[in-house]
Order: structure tokens, then sequence, then C-alpha cells
């Protein structure tokens, strides 16, 4: 069943040639019919659901009466518009729903009725205190995944905390290999554990729904933000087990290879420089002009090369001191060596390689006009997804909702009325 949208923002301008228009309408989208309830707050949930949205699904937003997502007010705004909400609200129909009152209870359960997925991100049982847990809602629709994204899981010592996603940052081990050997351990300067579950959450989410192709019958993802994160940390749990090794602070560097470190040009820039392929390390030796580190012994391994590490940054170092960026890149690029200047935001924006896979995009705001935004996750050669619009506001789709819901005009003011939207 294919559930209707707002209309699609054009882009009406002529193309930034910094961005891309946004993608085709994601109605034609791979998801198109499925409908997601996405109940949750702040970031890994949302962002499971944004990212469901962008190919094609029918999300809707339920916010609480009085209480928006906080995401609306985190970080800059522009008058008075929060601009992260706006790639996170992106491709959302906001409804306002108070669950904890009778009316809004038989609201989500409607809601529920019709939906295929609800994320949420409550305290493991609070939906079932207001009798909204799996119980009601499976016997609501049978069909129905529910994804519940907490800190910890649903269950274990720590599952009634509170939690985010810098909790999970710390305990994954991320933060304690993250950093200067001698510094403190190092915190992102954004939601990366959030982030992750995101990802986890929307990959999960599909999981389950290929489960009910095959079984007919729903079910709970159970996703807690600290095990996403430390499935993204790769060996490290079985080097310990095996070894005994714990992964040090390190900086820049590797305890895979060498060289692998930012190192900074003639002209103040810095460039990444990574080999983890043994022929591109050589690669990166022969061009700064030491060509006898290929011949030591201790060369021919990554590991044997990160014992060293110190000796080969000294050399790629000087080297890349005495020469610009664009020298330095066109070098590497010669030899067919690994580099990549480290960017911020504006060198994205102006990249060519961004600009050729369409990376960033515009899109036609009702509040702000043109913006510009990362783009969907990926490209699909036939069922494409995109940005049919931004953020919108706190409950604007409300009354639109609930009337394909079935629900009259003086039915949803007595809603209103009763304080359940």
């Amino acid at each position: 069943m294919h559930h209707p949208h707002p209309q699609e923002a054009a882009p009406s301008a002529p193309p930034d040639p910094g961005s891309a228009p946004a993608s085709p309408p994601a109605a034609a989208g791979p998801l198109a019919g499925i409908r997601v309830l996405d109940l949750a707050t702040l970031f890994a949930g949302p962002g499971a659901a944004t990212l469901l949205g962008d190919f094609g699904a029918d999300v809707i937003k339920v916010e609480h009466p009085s209480k928006p997502d906080p995401s609306r007010g985190h970080g800059p705004g522009k008058n008075g518009v929060g601009l992260w909400w706006k790639h996170l609200g992106r491709n959302k129909r906001n409804v306002t729903v108070d669950l904890s009152t009778p009316g809004g209870r038989e609201v989500l359960l409607k809601l529920a009725a019709s939906a295929d997925v609800i994320i949420e991100n409550f305290r493991p049982g609070t939906l079932e205190k207001w009798s909204l847990g799996w119980e009601e809602l499976s016997a609501a629709n049978p069909r129905l995944v529910l994804a519940r994204v907490t800190a910890f899981g649903q269950f274990g010592p720590y599952a009634r905390r509170p939690g985010f996603g810098t909790l999970a940052e710390a305990m994954s081990g991320f933060a304690a290999t993250t950093g200067e050997p001698e510094g403190p351990p190092t915190l992102p300067p954004f939601g990366l554990a959030d982030a992750v579950a995101g990802l986890a959450t929307a990959y999960a989410v599909m999981a389950a729904l290929a489960g009910r192709d095959r079984t007919g019958a729903g079910q709970v993802v159970d996703m807690a933000i600290i095990e996403p994160m430390l499935a993204v940390l790769g060996p490290q749990l079985l080097w310990y087990d095996q070894l005994g090794y714990v992964q040090p602070r390190m900086g820049n560097r590797s305890s895979n290879n060498a060289p692998r470190n930012t190192y900074r040009t003639a002209d103040g820039s810095w460039l990444a420089v990574s080999s983890s392929a043994q022929s591109v390390a050589e690669r990166v030796l022969r061009l700064v002009g030491h060509p006898e580190f290929v011949d030591e012994p201790w060369f021919a391994t990554g590991t044997g090369r990160a014992a060293h590490a110190e000796e080969i940054d000294k050399v790629v170092g000087d080297w890349i001191a005495r020469h610009d960026r664009d020298e330095v890149v066109a070098a590497f690029e010669s030899a067919q060596a690994a580099v990549a200047p480290v960017y911020d935001v504006r060198d994205v924006v102006a990249d060519p390689q961004f600009r050729a896979l369409g990376t960033v995009a515009r899109v036609e705001d009702e509040d702000l006009g043109p913006l510009r935004m990362q783009n969907v996750l990926f490209r699909l050669s036939g069922t494409p997804g995109g940005i049919r619009w931004a953020g919108r506001a706190h409950g604007a789709d409300t009354d639109d909702v609930l009337a394909e819901l079935g629900l009259t005009a003086p039915q949803i003011e007595a809603l209103r009325e009763e304080g359940a939207l």
C-alpha cells in the first residue's frame, strides 16, 4: 500500500556548482509503501528513521504536543529554525500525540495498525506503563516490527539507566584508543555512536522486514547503542582474547601499518597518508627517496612497519614538509600511493569528487529557502532514494495523517481538547 506524501520540494533556483539538486522523489524508492512510525528522540532512533525515509518509506514522526524532539533545538539555528532538525527530520511527516493519554494511546494503536515499523527509544518499561508494549502493539498489528533503541538494551543491570551515545563511545573502548599516547581518552566532537547505531538500526529493521517476508510475523529489534560502537572497533576483542593485547592510544598512527599519519605540507596544509597495502607502502618510500627501507626485512609486513613508525614518519614527513599540498597530492597520485587532504566542511563542498557523486544535495525548504545537506547514503541504479523535503514544523501534518486513519474533523478537535494531540 502506498501512503501519500506532501508535495515534493522541487528546487527552483539554478543548481549551485557545489551541490546537486535533491535526488529524484523517493516515492519510487525501494521502501515505497513501507510506513515507519518514529517515536524516538535525539539521534540514534530518528537517524535510522531518516535513512529509511530517504529510500521511500512513509516516515511519520510522532512527538509530544508540548515537548518536541530536543534535536529541534540542538546546535545553531537560523531565523529561529533549528538546522540540525532540517537534516534529521527530512522526508518525515510530523504529528503530535501524547501517548500517556487515553486518546493518544488509541491514536497510536490506530497508527500502529497501519504501520510496518515503529522505532522508539523510551527507557525500558515506559511503553508498557502506557499499555503500549509489544503485547498491545503486536495485537493491533501482528506484522509490525518494533525497533527498541536504548543505550544499554532492554535487559541487564544497566537497562534502566539513562544513557546517550557519549557513554557508548566511552564504554565500547573507542575513547580509550583515541587520542595522543600521553594524552587523555578522546571523545568525538559529534554524535558518532548515535550515528553508528542509527545505521545499525536501519539494517536491523530491514533484516526484520526480510524475516517477516518469510514468516509473515513481525518481531522486536533490541538495539543497545553500546554494541554497534563495539562492533566497528574490529578485532580488538579478539586480540585481547587470544593475545592479551590491549590497543593503546597511538594518536594518528596505527599498530597495523606504517606510514599512517597526518603530515603538514610546506604551505601549511595537512594530508593523511595510509599504506594498508604492502605495495602502497613500498611506493610511498620510493617516492620520498628512501627505497632502502623497502629492502629491510621488517618492512615486509604491516606490523613490522608499524614497529618502525618513528623512522618512517620522519622521512615521509620531511619530504612532505618540503612540498605544497597540490604537489604532494599530484606526486602520490602519479606514484599510485594513497593520500588525501584533511578537509573541513568548506573543502567538502568544493571537492570535485563529492560534486561528481552528488554527495551534497540542494533542497528547497519552506522555511529557509534553498539548503545544502548530505545527500542519501548511496546510489541505487534502479530505485534511487532522494530528499523530498527538509525537516518540517512540529505537528505540521497531524490533521492530514489522522484524517487518513479515518478520523473526522470533530474527532480530531475532541482529541485536541483532551490534550491528546
